[in-house]
């Protein structure tokens, strides 16, 4: 049960209170760029772990519920700080946040309905768009935190905002995937 990939998924969820520590003071610079390697590390787990669990043959059923909660928790909580924070160079601000609660609530819409659908033993496997928008939406989270770490060089933030909007778009076409796959199961 507690293979080496369910190790490495579970070591994303463990990690996201310090990255949420090092992400917490406004100002401290060092702090972020420290966030950013971590977040860096995380997201090298998070493909680790799947295509470890692939070649080895250890795909289990602990990971395939693991992986997509460590994903929402850290992408949860690094939007969340990212709004939060003052932090001009990293923050999200303005009509930007649009774009961040579209991430979030599709994340919720999703996770309700894979739920429904698991309940009706009906399967929707993850498309290729939806991993398209899995990596905009972290690359513009990673580069908003590098963001924050390196305030002189504002077309680090330029890339995270139109990182950000390109998942946008990309949530809104997959959660319309998801959601017409499960309308045709529900009566």
């Amino acid at each position: 049960m507690l293979s080496l990939p369910n190790l490495l998924t579970l070591s994303r969820i463990l990690a996201v209170p310090i990255l949420v520590a090092f992400l917490w003071f406004d100002k401290w610079t060092t702090g972020w760029l420290v966030g950013f390697v971590l977040y860096s590390l995380m997201g090298i787990t998070d493909y680790f772990d799947g295509y470890l669990a692939r070649a080895q043959g250890t795909v289990s059923k602990l990971g395939q519920f693991l992986d997509p909660i460590a994903d929402k928790i850290l992408v949860a909580a690094v939007i969340l700080l990212l709004v939060a924070t003052k932090h001009e160079p990293a923050s999200i601000q303005g009509i930007h946040i649009i774009a961040a609660l579209i991430i979030l609530l599709r994340e919720i819409a999703v996770s309700g309905l894979r739920e429904f659908l698991a309940g009706i033993a009906v399967s929707v496997p993850v498309s290729k768009l939806a991993k398209w928008k899995t990596t905009f939406q972290m690359v513009a989270l990673g580069a908003l935190i590098l963001a924050g770490g390196l305030p002189q060089f504002l077309f680090i933030k330029q890339v995270g905002i139109i990182s950000l909007w390109a998942a946008a778009a990309l949530t809104l076409v997959t959660g319309w995937d998801y959601l017409r796959v499960g309308l045709k199961h529900m009566d």
